[in-house]
């Protein structure tokens, strides 16, 4: 896969109309580089625990299969990994057995078989697959997917956020339409009794009739207050609509909010692709990938360390918002300050409010502020790539959770350009020079 191939997906998804140009898009991607590779989407039932449906794209164009398989019948570890997303699977046990069962093309000359979870919200939706045949040189296909994967969820996410939005929108209108048009009903009859009882007192009967009216009134007085309550009640279920109606809104509202910070993200994968397509300057390139993830994070202050030449050392490569004292090139040991220990570990390290950081006794460097701040490894196929530094948040303010697994996305890109760019080595070739 060349860098090429990401910003013109990003660009192709960002364009896509449904789920099935998004998934011709991702196949179009992958096809550039293997073409002996079977790629299918599994759409998934988080109600009956259940994989419904198998798309494949052929000849740019993509094919359905109903599925009723049950998500249960795959391997105990293949499952949990399913399950939790965010990475591909081999399925190791008995792989043309369970690509029978998912009803996927198979070579009897063997290969493999992987599968990635893509969820929404925390909720899985669908998996991808890739079957492959085998290899004795070269780097495997799933490897070369998994950041296209990383875009296509984010589309995915899309789609199924408007798939979601309408679904809601069309059942509260049919029970709003039903419960308007029951009042309706009732209220006619109700008014029709009304007339019937208003006309027959206006004659003189004589006495039996009379009786035989009172009675008859008294059994329309009965049964109108019964309708009437019964008006109350769908009155009070019209009202219980509304406010779901109303709930519904700020729900969409919210999503809303999070597809907007999705596309805007898209938007600077795609610029940051066409920067690293287009440039040959290191060190425009890395302060576009700092830029990246800052912008996307709202972060005021963030600043981005490379492995350093010398073993067990970090030097910093990109910075925004620094104090001016703190110079670009500056060397750090690994396990000192918040970015020392997170290269060590290797595990990202969150602190939310300003509570939490004058517990955490790592706040005596240059890169981070005592307030709400994320610093995340940059790991690549297990080998250290650096470590991004992000705090002081405009607007929103504290960093939460769900902004660690974004900046591991984004890490997951910076890893990937700064890696095949070999920023590391340009940058410290030019420190050098001068």
């Amino acid at each position: 896969m060349t860098i090429r191939t990401l910003p013109s997906l990003a660009q192709a998804l960002g364009a896509a109309t449904d789920l099935d140009a998004a998934l011709v898009a991702l196949a179009g991607a992958l096809s550039e580089s293997d073409r002996d590779v079977s790629l299918a989407l599994l759409r998934f039932d988080p109600r009956h625990g259940l994989l419904r449906e198998r798309l494949t794209v052929r000849d740019g164009r993509v094919d359905r299969v109903t599925l009723e398989t049950s998500l249960e019948q795959l391997p105990v570890h293949t499952l949990r990994a399913v399950q939790d997303g965010g990475a591909f699977v081999d399925v190791t046990e008995e792989p043309p057995a369970y690509a029978r069962l998912l009803k996927l093309s198979w070579n009897d000359d063997g290969g493999s078989l992987a599968l990635r979870g893509l969820k929404v919200d925390g909720q899985l939706v669908a998996v991808l697959s890739l079957v492959e045949p085998k290899r004795i040189f070269g780097t495997r296909a799933v490897e070369r997917l998994a950041p296209l994967a990383a875009l296509f969820e984010l589309a995915v996410a899309r789609f199924h956020d408007r798939e979601t939005r309408d679904e809601a929108t069309r059942t509260l209108e049919e029970v709003t339409q039903r419960v308007h048009g029951e009042y309706l009903t009732r209220l006619a009859d109700l008014e029709s009794e009304v007339a019937s009882v208003r006309e027959a007192s206006s004659a003189e009967p004589d006495p039996a009739e009379a009786l035989a009216r009172e009675r008859e009134e008294a059994r329309r007085a009965e049964e109108a207050r019964r309708t009437l309550r019964k008006l109350a009640a769908l009155e009070h279920q019209l009202t219980a609509s509304v406010g779901q109606l109303e709930q519904a809104h700020i729900e969409l509202h919210r999503r809303s909010e999070a597809l907007r910070q999705r596309t805007r993200t898209l938007y600077l994968l795609d610029r940051v692709m066409t920067l690293a397509a287009e440039t040959h300057d290191a060190l425009a390139l890395t302060e576009g990938l700092l830029a990246l993830v800052g912008d996307d994070m709202h972060a005021n202050r963030c600043s981005l360390f490379l492995v350093g030449n010398e073993p067990g050392t970090l030097y910093l490569a990109a910075a925004r918002g620094l104090a001016p004292h703190v110079h670009i090139g500056k060397v750090i040991t690994l396990g000192y300050g918040v970015a020392g220990r997170v290269a060590q570990t290797r595990e990202p390290m969150l602190v939310v409010d300003a509570v939490d950081a004058k517990q955490t006794p790592l706040l005596g460097d240059n890169y981070l502020t005592t307030g709400s701040f994320i610093s995340f490894p940059l790991v690549l196929h297990d080998e250290l790539v650096g470590v991004v530094n992000l705090t002081n948040r405009a607007q929103q303010g504290l960093f939460v959770e769900e902004d660690v697994e974004r900046v591991r996305m984004l890490g997951l890109v910076i890893s990937l350009i700064a890696r095949e760019g070999q920023l590391a080595e340009a940058l410290q070739g030019q420190g050098r020079e001068r």
